[in-house]
């Protein structure tokens, strides 16, 4: 039966987590209150989803499998990157399974998705002599034709609308088909007409220094870490690790992990008890020991002060403790 949903979120632990296909995890490069919406249709076979994040953000995503995914910018915007290559608002990417990368957005966003069964997309294939649509073994950015790419973002702009304004049309089968196989027929006419750019040498051996550092990252989810130590542990000159994530992340790989840091106390201050945690100790436990710095820096990327996050949830709790940082 198809169906849809719309969900806004307001923590980028909860919006990555209802990401559908993949293990996704974000963070967050902009300054300020995080707001995101995700829009989700599953239609008969098809399954379509539409991401509107209001700030800069780094998002890795691994594990796609099962099914013939793509994803392309649904609105033009700022800069995005995939794997370290620049998008344009044409860009169309082809996942392959087993995927893991880093999409890059500089601010507000908007990301549209689909996906199709294997077995689908290789009927698909049957009826395009010649023209295979199944995931391919290497992934890439393909450059459909702009009116292609222009037909196939109404279509998905369209089903989007409709998902908020009239939930009950996609719910009803008939209309739901119909809608379904347009965008169906959108998808393949980019495929099917699109110029592919393979991945270069260089940016498979970067890939795979970044798939050695996000697994050291990701091992550690509750450790602050430092760039000596993940260098020496994953095998890579600073330099090079610079590079790296120069050119998937926009940033320092310092800088990465210092938002990595702010953005893990910040949702231990959201979930912690008053009562018996202080500010102080959650810097601590991730490695800050400038506490005004701390403060002030907190300040800056989310829009209140550590101390105002933590007392939230003051309204669970009798009372809580005084803390040195809490101004």
């Amino acid at each position: 039966m198809p169906s849809s949903a719309v969900r806004v979120f307001t923590d980028p632990d909860e919006h990555s987590a209802a990401i559908r296909q993949g293990v996704s995890e974000m963070t967050v490069t902009g300054r300020g209150a995080f707001r995101s919406e995700i829009v989700r249709i599953d239609f008969h076979h098809l399954w379509m989803q539409r991401f509107t994040e209001n700030m800069s953000r780094i998002r890795h995503t691994t594990g796609l499998g099962g099914r013939a995914a793509i994803a392309f910018p649904a609105e033009p915007g700022p800069a995005q990157s995939w794997k370290g290559v620049e998008l344009t608002p044409a860009s169309l990417i082809r996942h392959k399974a087993g995927a893991s990368y880093y999409h890059r957005s500089a601010g507000a966003s908007v990301t549209a998705a689909m996906s199709l069964p294997l077995a689908e997309i290789a009927a698909i294939s049957a009826a395009f002599a010649g023209c295979d649509l199944s995931p391919p073994r290497d992934a890439a950015i393909v450059a459909p034709p702009p009116s292609a790419m222009a037909r196939l973002q109404r279509l998905h702009a369209a089903a989007g609308h409709m998902a908020k304004t009239q939930p009950d049309i996609i719910a009803h089968p008939e209309s739901a088909r119909g809608l379904e196989q347009a965008l169906i027929e959108a998808m393949v006419a980019c495929l099917a007409t699109g110029d592919a750019s393979a991945e270069r040498a260089a940016q498979r051996r970067h890939a795979l220094i970044m798939r050695r550092f996000h697994r050291y990252v990701a091992e550690r989810p509750n450790q602050p870490l430092y760039i000596p130590e993940v260098c020496k542990a994953i095998g890579v000159a600073e330099r090079t690790l610079r590079v790296c994530c120069q050119e998937q992340l926009g940033t320092s790989p310092k800088h990465f992990l210092l938002m990595r840091r702010m953005q893990l106390a910040r949702r231990d201050l959201s979930k912690a008890d008053p009562k018996t945690t202080t500010v102080t100790e959650v810097a601590t436990r991730y490695g800050f020991w400038q506490f005004g710095q701390f403060a002030g820096e907190y300040k800056s990327l989310f829009g209140e002060l550590p101390s105002a996050t933590l007392a939230a949830r003051e309204g669970d709790y009798p009372a809580a403790r005084t803390d040195v940082t809490g101004r």
